[in-house]
């Protein structure tokens, strides 16, 4: 499977941020396991958004500590539903079986939002970890951060604890990942197809890896063409919402309709539809802005936050909708009262007014979404 990938395949080209009491880096070693002066650290906390590496790291990391024939003996694995200071002190005291260590495994617990008994226990424990055990805390679902008004455990996971955050990729990276995958399926993808690939699917690894593996048996050429991931890859909410903003912005009004009927159908939420067609009118009219003041897409990639290739879009989107449109549009969606003569505002407003509509009436969501996307194209027709 995809998602098996060999360590090297990430040794020269992922390096989750790791932080160290000190300003000590910890480095990479060939086996995929981080290490501080060659020797395992006693406690991890591994978090960020990019699960695809933090699942890999920690496959490695597990298979190392417990590989051996006494493996499932010397781990030990808790949730925030079975975590408590006294089973955590007993798993700590336990001693590993025909092996080196011991490894405890901690699911989505925030130490930080414990009672202030049980944090006053869990400072006490972490501070004292035994050198034959080596625990893990891992942030999925909840979001890890530091709280400096609890001192003396915000003092203890500092001092004690190595922090791996495992963050999204960059653009470059991801499109080098993603070629080398496809080569290693006896496959070639040019750079754009890359990029492409990375919008369409919101730039997730976990997400890239099944789509990468579709599309490589999907296709029966040597090179990778638009058709073919456009034929097997699902689009995420915010590709296919970028792509009704964009058929407004060119005029292509049934398009964007029909987009939002096939939202609709997936049983998409309403509200998560109207936010991401609302983000993307802001955007706009920040190209719309940018172009005036002449500059160009690398300033809307530092102001937004996108990648080359929505950005390189939403350019080219904004050059055929005028200043009103785009203005027009962002109030549309931020529910502003005042008519607007430019597109743009008026946008926003619109949108802003589906949103108090579909909060506050009892008005059916989809038809609300509809009701927007003909006033948008009323707008659009005016601008």
């Amino acid at each position: 499977m995809l998602h098996d990938i060999e360590p090297h395949v990430y040794s020269n080209a992922f390096h989750p941020r790791a932080s160290q009491p000190g300003d000590v880096t910890l480095c990479f070693c060939e086996d995929g396991v981080y290490l501080k002066n060659g020797e395992f650290q006693n406690f991890y906390i591994f978090c960020g958004e990019e699960a695809y590496l933090r699942e890999h790291y920690l496959r490695l990391l597990t298979g190392k500590l417990t590989g051996g024939p006494a493996g499932a003996f010397n781990e030990h694995r808790f949730s925030a539903e079975t975590l408590t200071p006294e089973s955590f002190s007993e798993a700590l005291e336990a001693m590993p079986m025909m092996a080196e260590r011991t490894f405890i495994r901690v699911d989505d617990v925030d130490l930080f939002k414990l009672p202030e008994a049980q944090r006053t226990q869990y400072t006490g424990l972490l501070s004292d970890i035994p050198d034959y055990c080596c625990v893990v805390f891992i942030y999925d679902t909840v979001e890890f951060k530091i709280n400096g008004t609890m001192k003396k455990l915000a003092e203890a996971v500092k001092k004690n604890a190595c922090i791996v955050e495992f963050k999204r990729q960059s653009e470059r990276e991801l499109a080098a990942w993603i070629a080398r995958h496809f080569r290693a399926a006896g496959k070639d993808i040019s750079d754009e197809l890359c990029r492409y690939l990375i919008f369409i699917t919101d730039g997730m690894m976990t997400t890239l890896g099944p789509e990468i593996r579709k599309v490589a048996s999907y296709c029966t050429t040597p090179a990778v063409a638009k058709s073919d991931i456009d034929a097997v890859v699902t689009p995420a909410l915010k590709a296919r919402t970028f792509d009704i903003s964009n058929a407004l912005a060119g005029g292509e009004y049934e398009r964007a309709l029909s987009g939002m009927r096939e939202l609709f159908a997936m049983q998409e939420d309403c509200s998560l539809i109207l936010g991401a067609i609302g983000s993307q009118m802001r955007r706009l009219h920040y190209a719309k802005t940018i172009m005036a003041c002449g500059k160009g897409q690398d300033t809307l990639m530092e102001l937004t936050g996108l990648k080359s290739y929505p950005a390189g879009l939403t350019m080219t989107a904004a050059r055929r909708v005028s200043e009103g449109f785009c203005r027009s549009a962002v109030e549309l969606c931020l529910q502003a009262d005042r008519a607007s003569e430019n597109f743009c505002r008026r946008a926003v407003e619109l949108c802003l007014q589906t949103d108090v509509r579909m909060k506050t009436s009892f008005d059916d969501p989809e038809r609300l979404l509809e009701l927007l996307i003909v006033e948008l194209a009323q707008e659009a027709r005016r601008g």
